[in-house]
């Protein structure tokens, strides 16, 4: 029998309401609520109150590549940056600042091709001490924990070659079933990979498609659909380079139609070269799933409206569905039942509705005429409610599946959490839980089966969620247990698999102890002497900044959301020894998370009115100086404090609200009165009494002179190794002139030219040789040797994607990507 409201209320220490408002949150059932242990509490409820939120980390990606004065970016804007990128490196002849800039690197080179458990060096251990070439980048991981991953395919006739779709880094092929991973090529046109698609007549063909349109519009930005060849080589469509956002992909039974899901509508193309496609459908067009059998038919799904139509001339022209969903419907996704593909699943989002009073939910419909016509299945919990299907974001992750060939009436919904039917939707049970590091990751974006999968003696299925691919090895067994967590069964197949989304990143120079905060996989860490696939998670939900103690290599900072700032100190190396020094606690008194009084909280952390991912520096010349950026800039300088539920480390604001958060502080490494804001409206100001009970602050560059002009994001800001009054400061948007420099404390701006119009995410400064240079960017790592007059793109990695940290260990630059994981390069050689 099922726990009650008041049951788990009870367990838990939280009121009746409380219970019934998480489960509505993140679709979690009141056992799996109930079973949660006493110790475990506060890290539940503090991921059930603060989750992974989707909406508001795509709105933080969108400022980046917002225009001056908020203006969004141009048609292609994405697909041009990257066509100057190819041309630069074309044209590249020799290394720049020590990278290495002639050439085309096997993209193998990257990850290596000893096994997985091999050892990676440390920080403090040059590249060339493990056999690799000088000024080199290497990845380092993770290669554990994976990444938001959009498409699984598998090859019909060799099971055990498969190929993984990632939003950022990439495909990736495994010839053994997911033992091991390696990447198709890192410097393929675009690593926003959204979907792929077998063609059924040609298994060795796969169409890839770029770019995410589920109705985020921060979302990557794609470049078309690419060929992939055997699974080792690709080649862009070129007519397809205006496709900005590809969703989904169908190719009929008889291989001659290729359906596009975009948000521009339906593109079809019937001739073998795929140079003519054409807009059937004028729609924002979210799935497109064709016949198992039939190469006429096919259903489709839309972004926003749920709205659904079917084909019966494979796809010349589109009918809608009857009966129309609710008013407050979202994106749709379907697929056929093989066993009777007449039977089409549909798992349809509900957005919230305040005026109607309508929570954000999940519906399943059914349709047993091929499409025709769908009806509302029940899709009950086990305690008879309906159940939280895809939780209060069906419109980011949502899959349907109904494979098996012996029983049209299992079906699987992944959402937040996965659930199974075996009577066609009317009762539902989940079979994974999202807070247990033993059962599948959250938030599920594909469902595939083994091709040798017969529901008899083979019930093996694939998952790709935003913690990368999980394998079920008998779906029968998933889900069994009489009580939640769900974890038997369940295995991650993140081997090798680097993908993993990462915001900043930070490293103790003297043990090598590396740190990383990510998108929806924590914030985690690398030993020193540890492997690529041993990195371990020391906070959970989202992490952002991060910054070392360097006076003291157990001390590490990062970030939750929100300026939400946590400490941990034992070297970031567990899971339970963290606490947050913004002013969060847990309230075992109260029974609830609490902030404490001032001057112990950061107020902009409490109210959530910093940036998603907020900046934050730590002084080190006094690293009990810690600056955090939220509306106004947070000053304490007792980082490492007690923390006591009426104490901590004290903040103070040093520098008032302007009216638009703080995107990045710095502190002149040299002079530590020397500090430096930038916000997200492009405006830039500067201290030069920082540490004064009032400092003052100088507006910088709003002259009619050398004048700092962009009103865009500033995404960074970094200051001359030896010289406070030089400084670099970096900005968003799909503009020329994202890097510009001071030389006089800011009164006087000159933009650096020559680099792709995309956004500049990092910046570096070479700690020995101050003319060497190096921009972190949408498209790639850039070098320059002269000061930044020229700048040269690197062949050797990291990759083709976006840089968002670059950060150093003595003469060792670490890269932090947004798809790839971390990389760095020894240029102590300079």
């Amino acid at each position: 029998m099922a726990a009650s409201e008041t049951d788990i209320a009870e367990r838990l220490h939280i009121t009746p309401e409380q219970v019934a408002q998480l489960r509505q949150q993140r679709g979690t059932s009141y056992a799996t609520l109930a079973q949660v242990p006493l110790e475990q509490v506060p890290k539940l409820l503090r991921r059930l109150a603060f989750p992974d939120s989707a909406r508001e980390r795509q709105a933080f990606e969108r400022l980046k590549q917002l225009g001056d004065a908020g203006k969004p970016a141009a048609p292609r804007a994405l697909a041009k940056a990257i066509k100057q990128c190819a041309s630069m490196r074309k044209k590249a002849q020799r290394a720049v600042a020590g990278l290495a800039a002639s050439g085309k690197v096997n993209p193998l080179a990257l990850v290596g091709a000893a096994p997985a458990s091999a050892a990676v060096a440390t920080a403090a251990t040059p590249p060339s001490a493990a056999g690799l070439a000088t000024a080199r980048w290497q990845w380092l991981g993770p290669g554990n924990v994976g990444g938001r991953t959009r498409a699984i395919v598998i090859h019909p006739q060799q099971p055990q070659r498969m190929l993984a779709a990632s939003a950022g880094g990439g495909v990736w092929f495994s010839e053994n079933g997911g033992a091991r991973w390696d990447p198709v090529d890192d410097f393929m046109a675009n690593l926003a990979v959204c979907c792929l698609c077998i063609d059924p007549t040609n298994p060795n063909q796969v169409y890839a498609g770029t770019g995410e349109g589920f109705g985020n519009l921060g979302a990557q930005r794609g470049a078309g659909i690419l060929h992939i060849i055997n699974g080792r080589t690709w080649q862009a469509i070129a007519a397809t380079r205006d496709f900005e956002h590809v969703n989904r992909i169908g190719v009929t039974r008889n291989g001659k139609t290729v359906l596009a899901a975009t948000t521009r509508g339906m593109m079809r193309s019937t001739d073998s070269a795929r140079a003519v496609w054409k807009n059937v459908l004028q729609n924002d067009i979210a799935d497109v799933k064709c016949h198992p059998k039939d190469s006429r038919l096919a259903v489709a799904g839309s972004v926003n409206g749920g709205q659904v139509w079917r084909t019966a001339n494979g796809g010349l022209s589109w009918q809608p569905a009857t009966p129309a969903f609710s008013p407050q419907a979202g994106r749709v996704e379907l697929c056929y039942a093989r066993r009777e593909p007449n039977i089409v699943y549909a798992t349809v989002e509900i957005k919230a509705d305040r005026i109607a009073r309508v929570e954000a939910s999940a519906e399943l419909w059914r349709s047993i005429d091929g499409g025709k016509t769908y009806t509302k299945r029940a899709a009950l919990d086990v305690d008879g409610t309906p159940a939280a299907l895809l939780g209060d974001q069906g419109w980011y992750d949502n899959v349907v599946w109904a494979d098996d060939p012996t029983d049209a009436n299992l079906v699987l919904v992944g959402g937040i959490n996965l659930w199974r039917s075996t009577d066609g939707g009317q009762t539902v049970r989940e079979i994974s839980t999202w807070w247990s590091s033993n059962s599948a990751h959250a938030d599920h974006h594909a469902i595939v089966a083994h091709p040798q999968y017969n529901g008899v003696n083979n019930r093996t299925v694939f998952f790709g969620n935003d913690g990368g691919v999980w394998m079920a090895a008998d779906l029968n067994l998933v889900g069994r247990e009489a009580q939640p967590p769900f974890v038997t069964g369940w295995q991650e197949l993140n081997n090798n698999y680097g993908v993993t989304q990462f915001y900043g990143g930070a490293v103790h120079a003297a043990s090598g102890r590396l740190v990383g905060g990510t998108q929806d996989n924590g914030s985690l860490s690398l030993q020193p002497g540890a492997s690529s696939e041993q990195w371990n998670t020391w906070f959970g939900g989202d992490g952002g900044t991060c910054a070392s103690d360097p006076s003291d290599a157990q001390v590490f900072y990062g970030e939750y959301v929100n300026l939400n700032i946590h400490r941990n100190m034992d070297g970031a190396t567990q899971n339970n020894n963290e606490s947050f020094i913004s002013g969060q606690f847990f309230n075992f008194a109260a029974d609830q998370w609490d902030w404490k009084p001032a001057p112990f909280l950061i107020p902009d952390a409490k109210d959530q009115t910093a940036l998603f991912i907020a900046p934050f520096a730590l002084d080190t010349r006094n690293p009990q100086r810690l600056l955090g950026g939220g509306m106004s800039l947070w000053q304490t300088t007792n980082a490492r404090a007690p923390n006591t539920p009426t104490s901590g480390p004290r903040w103070v604001a040093i520098k008032a609200p302007l009216g638009a958060p703080i995107s990045a502080v710095a502190i002149a490494p040299a002079d530590s009165n020397v500090v430096w804001v930038g916000h997200v409206n492009g405006a830039v100001f500067r201290s030069a009494n920082s540490t004064a009970a009032v400092p003052t602050w100088q507006s910088c560059g709003s002259g009619p002179s050398g004048a700092l002009t962009p009103q865009r994001m500033c995404t960074g800001i970094t200051t001359h190794p030896v010289n406070p009054n030089t400084a670099y400061a970096t900005f968003g948007g799909f503009d020329p002139n994202n890097i510009w420099r001071t030389t006089d404390a800011g009164a006087t701006w000159t933009p650096l030219p020559g680099l792709p119009t995309a956004p500049v995410r990092a910046f570096a400064i070479h700690p020995r040789r101050h003319d060497r240079l190096y921009a972190g960017t949408e498209v790639g790592v850039f070098g320059s040797d002269d000061g930044g007059q020229t700048w040269s793109p690197t062949n050797e990695g990291p990759a083709n994607v976006s840089i968002d940290d670059l950060f150093w260990a003595g003469e060792v630059l670490h890269a932090a990507t947004h798809g790839r994981g971390m990389y760095r390069i020894d240029l102590s050689a300079l």
